[in-house]
């Protein structure tokens, strides 16, 4: 019988554990000793599979797990047991615990096995710093221990996290020469790494030419390209994965709400937010955060509001997308006073929660409040301020019209200026006719930005509203010289599951005749309401009579035209539009209406124009 006892003590030993464990989840079930026990490499042996059947357990926690390490450590079994370690690694991992405690049991392990390295790298590609992942490859690589099937797709994750596209092509020959290409945990991971080094190009390829495509490698290319900028290659892919019998996710309805906001396709939007209720994935936080920036980049403020105060969950996130969603459309003090709850709340705001904030206070014309909540991002807060920030200050005082002060404020910045701030000062001078800081905002943009066809369009303009037409003209000339082309102004309309583009004097649509009477119509109309066209707008060495027919012919008015015709009376009007609307075209929607009695959204290059009844919710400043 005495040779007995120690297994039968062990047996008594694993019960007690899992019972402690059951009956007492918070506290520490190791308050006895096994020094009973007559043998104590057995009693080793045994505390050793009881140590790993735990961490096995479902019952496993992060407190939990550090009671069983110290259980192990007290009763002598020793780190450097493979099986032991890589148990505990595997579980710290799968609980998203601290990479450094991880770190430090792997560093005592001998030897470990492709399966500990592999736990290793997974850990930190799935963790906030990811670049330890790729030193663990190399030091493989120097100990020449063999990645296998599974180091790959980790791998590739860490990379595209740190965006490291050179290495990840360097591991995407080594996985063709070591025949793993073909494994589709493989292939999902190659298309994620170059989509999120904004190669969407190449991701859909090797997605085309993915024999075998499962839900995740769907969602790498969608989610790529809607990351990327391109929508309408979103709702392409979306299309055929319906048509392949793909069923979608939580994760591509998202990329698809991220591609409607961008569009904004607002019909397809409400379409894809009543599948979500449909099938519980709406109730997702991630989900929710994508339908307020759905609503809100569409004009639909109020539909986001709705959504964020149904939401049961918040994050600072949610939050922040409704600041910003308020801000955008021009409802800069709603805005500050959500940003205001937000803190008494207790929620701390992220220097992006401060992007909206200032962003709201530049379209207000919030001079004062916008420095004050500037200076209290880093007092209170300590948020050392970005160029986003600087870039949100140059603004507000560019479009208050303090052009000099805009520019001491860039010369006293702490951070580099990019294109963008010299960008923003070149804006504010063209709108408010400053010549001279305009020249030197170019001149800085020529050495940061040479090709950028914005610029040239903006000091040509500048030019132009000064009556220096040569000069106006030499800037036009500069720009074919260098093979700098202008992108169109368009404007966009959706009705009937389709998105309609127009561009300036647009005769290309099916419905070009009766366009063009509803234009007719409209202006004598408004004639009648004593519009007179804003002919400082057309910015050419043009007779009178030739502004006033180009006036007409622009994209958001053959836009809207458009939309008078093919929808019931009293129905609002969305139109998204490329550039910054004009001063013509902003006094013609106002009227428009009133006189058809029209809600008419407009989304311009920076903000939101909602007309109603004559007027501007922009209080004509943007």
């Amino acid at each position: 019988m005495q040779t007995k006892k120690p297994a039968i003590l062990c047996l008594f030993v694993r019960f007690s554990f899992s019972t402690v464990l059951a009956r007492n989840p918070g506290k520490p079930f190791f308050s006895f000793s096994l020094s009973t026990l007559s043998h104590p490499e057995t009693a080793k042996s045994h505390t050793l599979k009881t140590c790993i059947a735990l961490l096995r357990s479902r019952a496993s926690s992060k407190p939990k797990l550090k009671q069983i390490h110290a259980f192990s450590i007290r009763h002598g079994v020793p780190l450097t047991s493979t099986d032991l370690g890589k148990h505990l690694i595997f579980t710290l991992v799968s609980l998203s615990g601290p990479m450094t405690y991880a770190h430090h049991i792997f560093s005592q392990i001998q030897n470990p096995n492709i399966f500990t390295w592999n736990t290793m790298i997974r850990g930190y590609a799935e963790s906030d710093n990811p670049r330890p992942a790729i030193e663990l490859y190399h030091q493989m690589h120097f100990l020449c221990i063999e990645p296998d099937t599974h180091t790959y797709p980790f791998l590739l994750k860490a990379c595209a996290k740190v965006l490291d596209v050179r290495l990840g092509e360097g591991i995407h020959c080594i996985v063709i020469r070591n025949g793993f290409e073909s494994l589709v945990f493989v292939q999902n991971a190659l298309v994620h790494l170059y989509a999120a080094c904004g190669l969407d190009e190449r991701a859909h390829k090797l997605f085309e030419l993915t024999p075998k495509r499962d839900l995740v490698t769907w969602n790498c290319v969608i989610n790529g390209f809607a990351v990327n900028g391109r929508p309408n290659e979103v709702l392409t892919l979306f299309r055929e994965m319906c048509f392949e019998g793909v069923k979608p996710d939580g994760f591509t309805m998202v990329s698809l709400l991220t591609a409607c906001a961008e569009l904004g396709a607002l019909a397809l939007g409400r379409r894809a937010h009543v599948y979500m209720f449909k099938v519980g994935l709406n109730e997702n936080l991630h989900s929710g955060n994508a339908l307020i920036d759905l609503y809100a980049k569409c004009g639909s403020i109020r539909e986001a509001h709705m959504i964020f105060h149904e939401m049961e969950l918040k994050s600072v996130v949610s939050w922040t997308s409704l600041i910003v969603g308020l801000a955008v459309n021009g409802f800069g003090k709603e805005a500050l006073e959500l940003f205001e709850e937000l803190e008494r709340e207790g929620l701390k705001p992220t220097e992006i929660t401060f992007v909206g904030v200032l962003y709201a206070c530049s379209h207000c014309g919030m001079v004062d409040e916008g420095f004050g909540y500037f200076k209290k991002m880093e007092e209170e807060y300590g948020i050392v301020p970005k160029i986003e920030h600087y870039g949100c200050m140059v603004d507000l005082l560019g479009r208050a019209g303090l052009v000099q002060e805009a520019h001491d404020f860039i010369q006293s910045m702490p951070l580099k200026s990019n294109a963008v701030i010299w960008r923003t000062l070149l804006g504010a001078c063209t709108i408010h006719g400053n010549l001279t800081l305009g020249e030197v905002a170019r001149a800085h943009l020529l050495r940061l930005e040479p090709r950028h066809c914005g610029d040239y369009v903006l000091l040509s303009n500048l030019y132009a509203s000064e009556r220096r037409w040569s000069d106006a003209q030499k800037v036009r000339k500069t720009m074919l010289r260098r093979g700098v082309r202008k992108f169109p102004g368009h404007s966009l309309v959706e009705l009937g599951n389709c998105v309609h583009e127009f561009v300036m004097g647009d005769r290309s649509h099916p419905q070009n005749k009766e366009i063009y009477e509803k234009l007719e119509e409209i202006m004598i109309l408004l004639k009648l309401e004593g519009y007179v066209p804003h002919t400082s707008a057309v910015l050419a060495d043009i007779e009178e009579e030739e502004k006033e027919n180009a006036l007409s012919y622009h994209s958001e008015k053959i836009a809207i035209a458009f939309a008078l015709i093919n929808t019931i009376p009293h129905t609002p009007i969305t139109v998204i539009k490329n550039l910054r609307v004009c001063g013509d075209c902003h006094l013609v929607i106002k009227l428009i209406s009133k006189v058809y009695d029209r809600e008419i959204v407009v989304r311009d290059s920076s903000r939101f124009h909602h007309f109603r009844g004559g007027s501007c919710s922009c209080g004509d400043y943007w």
